[in-house]
């Protein structure tokens, strides 16, 4: 499941479902938890139910710690939901609660917010119904108390991909960037989170997909080099070659593959 861009739509606003879909984004991710407010969250969860789920559909329920986690879970049992995206996931028995109430078939993205989660990441991430985490940046800050920005959690990051890499699932998908209208910066921050080893990225709103499918497709220098590389080794017959009295050896070679393999993405 390679995903680079997971679109968050409020479950309270159905007109917007089928136009999520019909997007660009890789997935979807119908939100019961922030983007609805108290008194929508029973016209929330009916909706779902009466939502066509695609494949790539997820639903985001409220924490386990709430009152509200049980009524989510019933609603996603009577809508058939297979895609669950839990917040503030901090155990492995929250997941388990997840799986025992929907079924082994079903797949949990859990959402990295504290730092109790963080410190748990490695073991989440190897969960059997997991494919990668991804890091809810916003309320992790807010539970740290530092700063939203790329320098105070750049260490987060780099702690979500290690453990991603530990518990040999896919890059994890980076948290949101709050501006809706500036491309230079959403594209500068999911740049920055593609450099650190992240999959992909959260989005608010169907302006910052291009921005960040743009900062995750591999750029023009990029793959002029990766095609000169694989040519390079192609011509030589062997896996080792030189090119401007470089040597490139197979980690090389490796790297040039895994960006040619990134420049025709397919949606399924």
């Amino acid at each position: 499941m390679a995903l680079t861009t997971m679109l968050f739509v409020p479950a309270d606003r159905p007109e917007r479902f089928e136009k999520a879909a019909a997007s660009t984004a890789d997935a979807v991710v119908l939100d019961l938890e922030d983007a609805v407010a108290p008194e929508n969250k029973e016209i929330a969860r009916a909706n779902v139910v009466k939502a066509a789920l695609h494949k790539r559909t997820f639903v985001r329920v409220n924490p386990v710690q709430t009152e509200l986690f049980l009524g989510d879970l019933l609603a996603l049992a009577r809508a058939g939901c297979g895609n669950v995206m839990l917040p503030k996931a901090e155990a492995i028995w929250e997941l388990e609660r997840v799986a025992a109430a929907l079924g082994e078939d079903i797949t949990i993205i859990p959402l990295i917010e504290t730092a109790v989660g963080l410190d748990n990441a490695r073991e989440l991430a190897a969960h059997r119904t997991v494919p990668f985490v991804a890091f809810g940046s916003l309320d992790f800050a807010l539970d740290m108390g530092c700063e939203h920005t790329q320098e105070a959690l750049r260490f987060a990051r780099q702690t979500l991909v290690f453990a991603s890499r530990l518990a040999q699932k896919a890059a994890p998908i980076d948290g949101v960037t709050v501006a809706i209208d500036d491309y230079e910066l959403i594209k500068a921050e999911a740049t920055e989170a593609r450099h650190l080893g992240f999959g992909g990225k959260l989005v608010i709103h169907p302006k910052q997909l291009a921005a960040v499918a743009e900062a995750f497709h591999p750029s023009d220098a990029e793959i002029a080099w990766a095609t000169q590389v694989v040519e390079a080794v192609s011509a030589n017959g062997t896996r080792a070659a030189k090119i401007n009295g470089q040597m490139i050896d197979k980690p090389v070679m490796s790297r040039a593959e895994k960006i040619l393999s990134r420049t025709s993405p397919t949606r399924g």
